[in-house]
């Protein structure tokens, strides 16, 4: 099996991981706030139970991702964390009580965390040019997840009998199967899964590594060396690269020698996270994810309050959310071939805010009867779906691009985290505040309209390094 396949199925496993992170999501957030009630929980546990699976994703995320920056390893780093899937879903099938249920959240969080390691693989293995649509396939199967998780509902909800001493029901059921799962991705991620090189050292003899010494204005007082950037050329593109004074190395050699080296040396946390551009990206990602994650807290309680919605009604809900937000990655997959990574942003923020400024006038009292206010509330949630590949796509690629591709699992935890710290405290605003929307969409709609000046003001920045552009005005030249 050649390099090619390889690839090809190490991809087709991380797009089932998501799958299955997207499953486990859907078939739980139905549910879990009458389980809550069932123990015996106060309202505010939700919030507790959602943020808890986003807060050891937001430890771990990091640390996964030096791992595998000093490894170069993500296989062993995603047999260990599953193993924290594992053990946070079995807690959640037994549901003795509220406390047990929390910590099953926060096991279960740790093996989202190898999310970081599993990002840095994937800017590795890609070229710039095709990482946005490859990174929009990846989070749609995540959003097929979602699809999916509301079919096994239906199923999940009949359950009633016992096994051993644990009672299997419409509500402690999504955690046995979800353990299942899990169990059974282990299999396929031994069977399926390998640590390809990187894209340039996959194509043999025609493919040249390039090294280039980028001089960079150091802060005030500041001593620290030039940092060594790499990227790949193809052999008839030499000539070319070199008008932007970079010098080739040839071989898988030369390729394996600067993957072994510490990728931390010469490493300014500083330099790398505080620039214009990269804290303008993550505090996109900070602000949409606190903003869905609200809404997605909010969402349950609204539909039992004012449409009476059970089980049933909520996963068929979540299933035609899935729907829209698949349809919505495949487009911006397209959408990214055709304009530039800050364009697609600046649409979804735009929608994004519109959704905001819509909930904000027409759910916070709803009134006109049943069918108004329910046509009301689609239009709403679909607005909101509508502008998040958008965002979350567009994020995440200029992200990769912009930050050093060899750290790029630590800057991919970085982001991660900041990611989970909104995921913790939008369920956590949210749970608050359901019956006060104008104060919880209020602070909504301020969040997005300071990014979106942000993103304005620095648009020029939201794009690739001159080094990355160069190389593909070499491609378009040959």
């Amino acid at each position: 099996m050649d390099n090619h396949q390889k690839r090809n199925l190490t991809f087709f496993t991380i797009g089932l991981i998501f799958l299955l992170s997207g499953i486990e999501y859907a078939v739980i957030l139905p549910t879990i706030w009458r389980y809550l009630q069932i123990l015996e929980a106060p309202p505010y546990f939700l919030g507790l139970g959602l943020s808890a699976f986003s807060l050891s994703g937001l430890l771990t995320g990091p640390l996964f991702g030096l791992w595998s920056d000093r490894s170069r390893t993500t296989k062993t780093i995603i047999l260990f964390s599953n193993l924290f899937e594992i053990a946070g879903n079995f807690m959640y099938f037994m549901g003795y009580s509220k406390w047990l249920l929390l910590c099953s959240r926060l096991v279960a969080g740790v093996g989202a965390g190898a999310g970081s390691s599993i990002f840095g693989f994937l800017t590795r293995s890609t070229q710039p040019e095709e990482r946005a649509g490859i990174f929009a396939a990846i989070m749609a199967c995540r959003q097929a997840g979602l699809l999916l998780g509301p079919a096994f509902n239906l199923f999940l909800r009949l359950c009633d009998f016992k096994l051993g001493p644990f009672v299997v029901n419409k509500y402690t059921s999504p955690g046995i199967f979800m353990c299942l799962l899990w169990i059974l991705l282990q299999f396929v991620v031994l069977a399926l899964y390998w640590d390809v090189p990187p894209i340039s050292s996959t194509e043999g003899g025609a493919v040249m590594v390039e090294m280039k010494e980028e001089e960079e204005v150091p802060l005030v007082g500041s001593d620290e060396e030039p940092v060594l950037t790499y990227r790949a050329v193809n052999s008839d593109q030499l000539e070319t690269s070199a008008s932007c004074e970079s010098q080739p190395l040839r071989g898988a050699l030369s390729t394996r020698s600067s993957m072994t080296s510490n990728p931390f040396k010469n490493f300014s946390a500083s330099r790398e996270f505080l620039r214009e551009e990269v804290v303008v990206l993550l505090t996109a990602q900070f602000i949409t994810l606190f903003n869905q994650t609200a809404l997605e807290t909010m969402v349950t309680p609204l539909t039992q309050r004012y449409f009476s919605f059970g089980e049933l009604g909520n996963s068929l809900m979540y299933s035609l959310c899935g729907v829209e937000v698949i349809l919505g990655f495949f487009f911006v997959r397209w959408l990214s071939c055709k304009v530039a990574d800050r364009a697609v942003l600046a649409v979804g923020l735009v929608i994004c805010c519109t959704a905001c400024i819509w909930c904000l006038i027409f759910l916070t009292n709803p009134r006109g009867g049943y069918e108004w206010e329910l046509a009301v509330f689609i239009i709403g949630v679909f607005l909101q779906l509508l502008g998040l590949p958008f965002v979350a796509v567009s994020q995440v690629s200029l992200f990769s691009k912009v930050t050093a591709e060899k750290t790029q699992g630590f800057s991919q935890g970085i982001r991660r985290s900041v990611g989970g710290l909104a995921t913790i405290l939008g369920p956590l605003w949210a749970g608050g505040l359901t019956n006060n929307l104008y104060i919880m969409l209020g602070m909504m709609l301020a969040l997005l309209t300071m990014i979106t000046v942000m993103m304005v003001l620095s648009y020029g920045r939201l794009t690739e390094p001159r080094a990355v552009q160069c190389a593909q005005s070499s491609d378009s030249g040959g």
